[in-house]
Formats: structure tokens, C-alpha cells, sequence
């Protein structure tokens, strides 16, 4: 069990350390950078998509029964709808959004603490069940964060925030990872099915982010260049989850 502490500890550390991404986009030509970031939304929803239906649900059919199983996926992605309906927040990856005023930096902030905790969950979960899920989840979650958190840390800026208290605010709720995760494990020992719910339930949750969130921002751009730019980030995201496959 010590080496699932350390394994979960240090990738929520980790991902964690991504909320710092924006630090790096200062000296970016921003019109450029949100030109390129649109592939990276693509990779990362791939990469979602392909822990979901390579890891996450394989894993959990193996340890569940079929129709509890789908039950949880349902749930997974209703719980996700019912955040964003009653936070009213969206994530905004390819540029900053114009139509955020001031008091909705904060519901972006807000957002994302629920989010990142969520995170954390699943990643313990996922190291929970064993080592090579652990390490498919945590990849997935590190290139979904990029483009959440360049875009997060644009629009944070548009509300009026300086940019050292938006880099300080994005690492803060970033935090609420590791109180997720840390709230998995301590309850894994009380509980063997703790990873049995999460693992269905968290695959549902990616499915949901990478449908409804991601792959409309690239239904955004039609060009021919672009979209077959979009359909190889794609399947090297999906491509990524399938050569982690090999560890276990």
C-alpha cells in the first residue's frame, strides 16, 4: 500500500504543477499559441477517450457486474452535466473568452477546485486497482490540464486578474487534487470497493469532458489542414493510451 501512497502523491503533485503552465506562455505570441493549442485539445481528447475505453472500463467490467457497471458510467456523466448546469462554467482552451466579466473568474476558480478534486479521485483509484492504470489515468489528466489551464489562466487574466495572482490562484485549487486523492486512500482502507465505484465512474467523467467539452472546440475549425491536424492529435492521444497497455 506504501507505493500506492508515493505513486498517487507524487502524480497529483504533478498535475498540480500544471496550473503553473500559464508562467510559460508569457513571452508566446498569443494569437499563435491558441493557433497550436487547438491540436493539444484534440491530443487531449484522445487521450481521455482512449483511458476510458482501454483502461478504466475493461478494468472495471473485470471487477464488476456488467449492469453496475453501466449504471456507473451514467452516473459518471450525469454528475458532470449537473456541475457544469449548476456551476455555469465551462473550460476555454483555445482563447480567452470574451464574454467572462470579473465575478465569473471566480465560478472559474470555483470550477476548477471541483475539478481538480475530482482529478485526484480518480487517480488514486486508478493506482489503486494497479500500477499501469494508475499511470494511464494520470497521463490523461496531465494533457487534458494543459489546454484547461493555458485557458483558464488567459481568461483569469481577462476577468482582471494580474497574472502572478492568476498563476497563485490556478496552483491553489490545483491543490484540491491531492485532498481528493488523499481522501480515496485513506478510505481504501476501509473500503475495497472504493476503487470498484470510482474507476466506472471516473470513465463516464472523461467520456463526458471529451465529448461534450473538447470535441466540440474542434468541430470549431474546418478546415482541411486543420482537421486532419485535429484527426492525427487525436489518434496519437488515443495511440498513447494504447502503447501503456504493454505494462500491465
Amino acid at each position: 500500500m506504501a507505493s500506492v501512497w508515493f505513486y498517487t502523491i507524487v502524480s497529483v503533485v504533478a498535475v498540480s504543477l500544471i496550473s503553473l503552465v500559464g508562467v510559460f506562455t508569457l513571452s508566446f505570441d498569443q494569437k499563435k499559441l491558441f493557433r497550436w493549442l487547438i491540436y493539444l485539445v484534440s491530443f487531449a481528447a484522445g487521450t481521455l477517450m482512449g483511458d476510458a475505453f482501454l483502461h478504466l472500463i475493461p478494468e472495471a467490467y473485470e471487477e464488476n457486474n456488467p449492469t453496475t457497471v453501466s449504471f456507473l458510467l451514467i452516473s459518471g456523466i450525469l454528475l458532470f452535466f449537473i456541475l457544469e448546469k449548476a456551476i455555469r462554467w465551462r473550460h476555454c482552451h483555445e482563447e480567452p473568452c470574451e464574454d467572462h466579466p470579473h465575478p465569473f473568474s471566480y465560478v472559474i476558480l470555483f470550477g476548477d477546485v471541483i475539478h481538480n478534486f475530482i482529478d485526484g479521485l480518480i487517480i488514486a483509484a486508478g493506482y489503486i486497482i494497479s500500477f499501469p492504470v494508475g499511470v494511464a489515468t494520470t497521463v490523461a489528466v496531465v494533457f487534458h490540464e494543459i489546454p484547461q489551464e493555458i485557458g483558464d489562466f488567459s481568461s483569469l487574466i481577462y476577468g482582471g486578474f494580474s497574472r502572478s495572482k492568476a498563476l497563485l490562484y490556478n496552483f491553489l485549487t490545483a491543490l484540491s487534487a491531492v485532498l481528493g486523492a488523499m481522501l480515496v486512500l485513506l478510505l481504501s482502507f476501509n473500503s475495497e470497493n472504493m476503487a470498484k465505484i470510482l474507476v466506472p465512474f471516473a470513465a463516464g467523467g472523461f467520456i463526458y469532458i471529451a465529448g461534450t467539452d473538447l470535441i466540440p472546440e474542434l468541430h470549431k475549425h474546418t478546415a482541411i489542414k486543420k482537421t486532419i491536424g485535429q484527426i492525427l492529435a487525436f489518434v496519437a492521444g488515443v495511440g498513447v493510451m494504447a502503447s501503456l497497455l504493454v505494462l500491465e
